[in-house]
């Protein structure tokens, strides 16, 4: 038996848990202010979910970089990514009925057989924003803030956004041409390559040096914009300039999925590393459409909770410490181990309390709700129980007092 963790995973521990907590909640809290509204998708879905939508050509499909199972007939895939299952319940719950935009956001564990470096791994979590029903650019410029707006709420300063426009399908395909044409006998990297035979505009991700040697002085998705695109992409710039949201026009930015068209856009930040990326996202009309639903724009991002938990540890932003207990009972006889557990069952609506649960003499007891973390620790033998109090110790300072037992809850709100 292999008693370890399997590659490209980790485990969250107790005292980690309220780093993640701490960013979910920033999350909830810009993105509720919003009108966004939390979702919750199946951890799987049928794999064509995913295949119809992320596109034949990216590289979950093209390098197998999805979990794939059978069951019975239907073949499943542990979710990669959210947009795919979030458009899927948006078009079997028939929410596009609602109130347009309809604003959703989600958070979890996703899934991918890549390799596995600093702050990519093969079970991560994300947390993802999806703006359905409307294709005014000023629901790409919101998106845009929205992410923006909760990388700060998480504490982080350095950050540069990346805004650019992938086009329109036939504004893509001319660009695609235009490569095949200028590539078709350049020495690239074997990835390169495949990426010029199925979708060459992701060329321009390339990070392999010889790549980029020869892509350096190729013209760019951005000067292949029809009239209307580059309108498009016009308005999402001065609504951004009017917000004082800083960005950069790249002018070569793409995304990894197929279905991506105009806006495309993320957020990098220098603390960590080459893979400065700590997200992104961009526009997706036609999506819900090609999925079997009614005629719905969209516009969507995702981060990875690991990175920007890296991100934030590299700027030194103060992350929480794990919660402790406010109090810690001690029972120095045996009657009194009922008495403290009943005791810690009065309190518990109110205060983290724990207890022994069984005799402890003092200085075991002390050193037992010390190891817990606790702030206090109250012990109750015969003379306490004779005297209706406890005897409360502050573990840090040593102070001691006597509380009577009724005051136990008042005496925490005061001091814990």
């Amino acid at each position: 038996m292999n008693l370890q963790t399997a590659r490209g995973t980790f485990d969250i521990l107790p005292e980690d848990q309220p780093r993640y907590r701490a960013l979910y909640s920033a999350a909830e809290r810009v993105l509720s202010s919003a009108g966004v509204q939390e979702i919750a998708t199946p951890v799987f879905e049928y794999t064509d979910v995913f295949t119809k939508s992320v596109g034949a050509s990216s590289d979950l499909v093209v390098q197998k970089e999805m979990y794939t199972f059978d069951k019975g007939e239907r073949s499943l895939t542990l979710r990669p990514e959210f947009t795919a299952g979030v458009l899927r319940a948006y078009i079997q719950n028939g929410l596009s009925s609602r109130r347009s935009p309809v604003k959703l956001w989600s958070k979890g564990p996703v899934f991918r057989a890549e390799r596995p470096q600093r702050g990519r791994f093969h079970q991560f979590h994300q947390v993802n924003c999806e703006l359905l029903g409307l294709d005014t650019p000023l629901i790409d410029a919101e998106a845009v803030a929205l992410l923006y707006a909760t990388l700060r709420e998480c504490g982080l300063q350095e950050l540069r956004v990346k805004l650019g426009s992938v086009g329109d399908p036939e504004d893509r395909e001319r660009y695609n041409d235009y490569l095949r044409d200028e590539l078709r006998a350049a020495d690239l990297s074997e990835t390169s390559q495949e990426r010029l035979r199925l979708n060459p505009m992701r060329i321009l991700d390339s990070k392999d040096e010889k790549d980029l040697e020869v892509i350096r002085d190729l013209k760019r998705p951005l000067d292949f914009l029809n009239e209307d695109a580059r309108a498009h992409f016009e308005a999402v710039k001065g609504y951004l300039e009017a917000w004082n949201i800083p960005f950069d026009v790249d002018d070569s930015i793409v995304r990894g999925l197929d279905y991506y068209r105009r806006t495309a856009f993320e957020v990098h930040h220098g603390s960590i590393g080459a893979q400065s990326a700590l997200c992104g996202g961009g526009r997706y009309d036609g999506l819900v459409e090609s999925m079997g639903g009614p005629p719905a724009p969209g516009v969507g991002w995702a981060f990875g909770a690991e990175r920007v938990l890296d991100a934030m540890s590299e700027e030194g932003v103060a992350l929480p410490d794990a919660p402790r207990p406010a109090l810690f009972l001690v029972p120095m006889d045996e009657d009194a181990v009922g008495e403290v557990a009943r005791t810690a069952l009065r309190l518990r609506p109110t205060f983290w309390v724990e207890h022994a649960y069984t005799k402890r003499n003092p200085g075991k007891g002390l050193k037992e709700a010390d190891r817990a973390g606790a702030r206090y620790a109250a012990l109750r033998g015969p003379k306490e129980r004779q005297e209706g109090v406890y005897g409360v110790k502050h573990l840090a300072s040593g102070e001691q007092t006597q509380v009577p037992e009724e005051e136990l809850e008042a005496f925490l709100k005061a001091h814990a």
